[in-house]
């Protein structure tokens, strides 16, 4: 998957909003709180369960993400690195992971 497809992917899931944060990071959002984001040297970040992240800071590519590996979130150095479908699978659950912390109303009024 290249960062077009990466894009195109996570602006297509319900409900959700773009916008650029740090002046070079195009952040991709579910009622304001990030899941994904595109960074300025072409690499991916975003949220994981915390069972898999340990597995899969393993691959090589693949590190916790700066200032928010604390949260579970890992940093790719390009989307290429993890295989289409796994990568897939990995931003739908980080979409549904964030949207699932939301207040149950605002859950209720999203798409």
């Amino acid at each position: 998957m290249n960062t077009a497809q990466f894009q195109a992917l996570c602006a297509a899931l319900p409900g959700v909003t773009f916008d650029v944060k740090w002046q070079t990071s195009q952040v991709y959002s579910i009622g304001g709180k990030m899941f994904a984001m595109v960074r300025e040297a072409g690499g991916v970040a975003f949220k994981v369960e915390a069972e898999r992240f340990l597995e899969l800071t393993d691959y090589p590519g693949v590190c916790p993400a700066p200032y928010l590996a604390r949260h579970r979130w890992i940093a790719l150095d390009a989307p290429t690195v993890l295989p289409d479908t796994l990568l897939a699978e990995l931003i739908q659950t980080s979409y549904r992971l964030v949207r699932a912390k939301l207040p149950a109303a605002l859950r209720r009024s999203l798409p």
